[in-house]
């Protein structure tokens, strides 16, 4: 779970505001789904066991199958050794859905399964609310996602658009507006297994990402300002049983 500076760069920030502050789940409360809840005691028992000891926070995303971008954010704290559920967010997934993560390539549109660490926080603002490490996203900021350059799946600043192929980290739209970086392919960065995995602000419920997590912008601040980097926060993709 080691990630080097190549391959997960963050530049010093203005320290973040923490915002874990009581009245966050009671402002969540309002998005659970309703029996949503009641079954993922199987599923938690053989998902949660892949996180690191020292995981305290963690995010579990499912599908409702594997072929399927509509999926659901299951928000979990560990307390005295338990897992808690503390509620169930709308998501919206990668338009290909889960993709196994030994699978997953570059452009295929698929989520990779696996546990992945979250962080660094991005917006666009200069500073925001959370106790992850932050950092701003300009119109000098590029993701690389040729799988030909050196820099794959990596954050750069630059005073252009670069020579190779990149994303906008400061997009036209919101979908960039808060997020946090998942890392995917990043321990050693193989390149073509895919890049730029986020967790971040939905273009709505009916239209799916190119491989993220993305959900509803206020459900995505108040994560931010919940999640921890003193908790090793992650996030747990999971394929669910195919609909019969």
């Amino acid at each position: 779970m080691n990630r080097d500076d190549r391959a997960l760069p963050v530049t010093p920030a203005a320290a973040p505001v923490r915002g874990r502050a009581g009245g966050l789940w009671p402002f969540l409360s309002c998005a659970v789904i309703a029996g949503c809840v009641g079954g993922k005691a199987g599923i938690l028992a053989s998902n949660l066991t892949a996180l690191p000891a020292n995981s305290v926070q963690a995010l579990l995303v499912e599908a409702s199958a594997s072929s399927s971008w509509r999926g659901t954010v299951t928000v979990l704290e560990r307390e005295v050794g338990e897992w808690r559920v503390r509620c169930v967010l709308p998501a919206v997934l990668g338009r290909s859905g889960i993709v196994p993560a030994a699978q997953k390539r570059e452009g295929d549109g698929g989520t990779p399964a696996g546990v992945h660490p979250i962080g660094p926080a991005f917006g666009y603002a200069p500073t925001a609310t959370t106790g992850l490490a932050y950092r701003q996203a300009t119109a000098r900021d590029w993701w690389i996602d040729d799988p030909a350059s050196p820099a794959y799946n990596t954050w750069q600043t630059n005073a252009g658009k670069p020579a190779v192929s990149a994303e906008a980290m400061r997009r036209d739209d919101g979908q960039y507006e808060l997020g946090a970086v998942l890392g995917w392919n990043v321990d050693p960065v193989v390149p073509g297994r895919g890049s730029a995995i986020f967790l971040h602000v939905w273009n709505g419920p009916d239209e799916p990402t190119s491989g993220c997590v993305a959900l509803a912008r206020e459900h995505v601040a108040a994560l931010l300002a919940w999640l921890d980097t003193a908790s090793s926060p992650c996030m747990v993709v999971v394929a669910c049983e195919p609909r019969r």
